[in-house]
């Protein structure tokens, strides 16, 4: 539209009478003759805005995101950058909480054997001249750490200290082939010597146990504590080695060779402690895990006799009548009393319940003249018997008339 002296005038005419009808809106209130009007405006421009409103919503959201999407970005990345940070806190926690568990468990063993350890950090795996297996931990001589010390985990004997630097040292670890430490089998003196197979031990780190005396027995199972050297250098005695896996039994040979499993996991070196004072009597076997207990034996499957049937059989039974609950009891209390009776009936059990073999040969159920269970193909339901029993006392004169022309002919009856 042009802007010309019409347009406006047109304009102002516009905003004139919408300032009128805001006033006279107000004014007006809930007046009879307004109220109709401005419900039919409020409406037409009620559905005029919501129109609007509905094409217009899209492109303002659009518009708005566009504007925002610097700062967006912003929040995203400082957001991955707090969830990144909180994720490394947890994983720390976590290792501290680990490596807390390891120090009390270190510190308990210590505690048992009476040594004074320098807890260390293993940070590294470190190649030594002459050694295979070495690991290099955060203590040295500023905490009092000297070559040819016993370090141990909190499982058992790791190796002994063989570098020590000011604030580093170097560990030669028990599964070396170089290095080898003399031990003893737990509850007895039996001396021999364990030595490390390197690579030979396969991933399960297995070490060879030499027994001086080929004649000592030896079984699968038995563990191994060090035996100490003198000074207690490098070794402290009674340190756990491990259990015995495998035994070489070669004829000929002046010593026996075993293979154990060590306590400690060298594939897992956390934790570890030096020991810089041995104890000053030796902890024999004092410092091995508690034994765990042998596994439960299974319990022993109920013994049945010849002819009964299992707790299946007897519920299935139960179910379409063939055996009410009860009988099996019912049965006991009934069977020394049928077993004291003079001639009693040879019994046997089938299928239905306990038979009797009587005098003639064929089988009844129960003692004579009693009639069969219920359930029983042939057996009478309880209102029959009733019924008989009813119809027997209702007419004894009747029964007793038959039983004596039966006796009078000769022709039946009872002898």
């Amino acid at each position: 539209m042009r802007d010309t002296r019409r347009a406006r005038l047109i304009l102002g005419l516009l905003l004139a009478v919408a300032l009128i009808l805001i006033t006279v809106d107000n004014r007006a209130g809930s007046d009879r003759v307004l109220g109709p009007v401005r419900g039919f405006a409020a409406a037409v421009f009620g559905k005029a805005e919501r129109v609007g409103a509905a094409v217009t919503g899209p492109i303002t959201g659009f518009v708005g995101m566009l504007r925002d999407a610097p700062s967006a970005r912003r929040v995203i990345g400082d957001l991955r950058k707090e969830n990144a940070r909180l994720r490394d806190e947890v994983s720390a926690q976590r290792l501290d909480r680990a490596r807390s568990d390891k120090l009390d468990r270190m510190l308990g063993l210590a505690g048992l054997g009476r040594y004074r350890i320098v807890p260390a950090q293993v940070v590294a795996r470190r190649t030594v001249a002459g050694f295979e297996d070495t690991v290099e931990i955060d203590a040295g001589e500023a905490d009092g750490i000297r070559a040819d010390m016993t370090v141990l985990s909190d499982e058992g004997l790791v190796g002994r200290v063989i570098q020590a630097g000011p604030s580093s040292s170097t560990v030669a670890l028990l599964t070396d082939p170089a290095l080898s430490a003399g031990a003893r089998l737990e509850g007895g003196n039996e001396l021999g010597v364990v030595n490390g197979l390197g690579e030979a031990g396969g991933g399960g780190n297995l070490i060879k146990f030499r027994l001086l005396d080929s004649t000592v027995p030896i079984g699968v199972g038995r563990r191994i504590v060090s035996f100490g050297s003198q000074r207690s250098l490098p070794y402290v005695p009674g340190v756990p080695i491990g259990v015995v896996e495998r035994i070489d039994n070669t004829p000929g040979e002046v010593t026996r060779t075993a293979y154990a499993r060590p306590f400690t996991d060298f594939s897992a070196l956390d934790v570890v402690g030096v020991v810089v004072a041995a104890p000053k009597r030796d902890p024999r076997d004092s410092v091995l895990p508690p034994v765990p207990p042998p596994p439960k034996p299974p319990k022993p499957r109920e013994e049945r006799r010849p002819g009964e049937h299992g707790a299946g059989q007897r519920s299935l039974e139960e179910g379409f009548g063939l055996r009410r609950p009860g009988d099996e009891v019912r049965a006991a209390a009934e069977r020394p009393a049928r077993e004291a009776r003079p001639g009693a009936a040879q019994e046997r059990r089938g299928r239905h319940g306990t038979q009797r073999a009587d005098e003639t040969g064929g089988y009844g159920y129960g003692p004579a003249g009693q009639a069969p269970p219920a359930g029983v193909a042939g057996a009478a339901s309880p209102r029959e018997t009733q019924a008989r029993e009813g119809t027997a006392g209702a007419a004894p004169r009747d029964t007793r008339a038959r039983e004596g022309a039966a006796a009078g002919d000769g022709r039946g009856g009872r002898n």
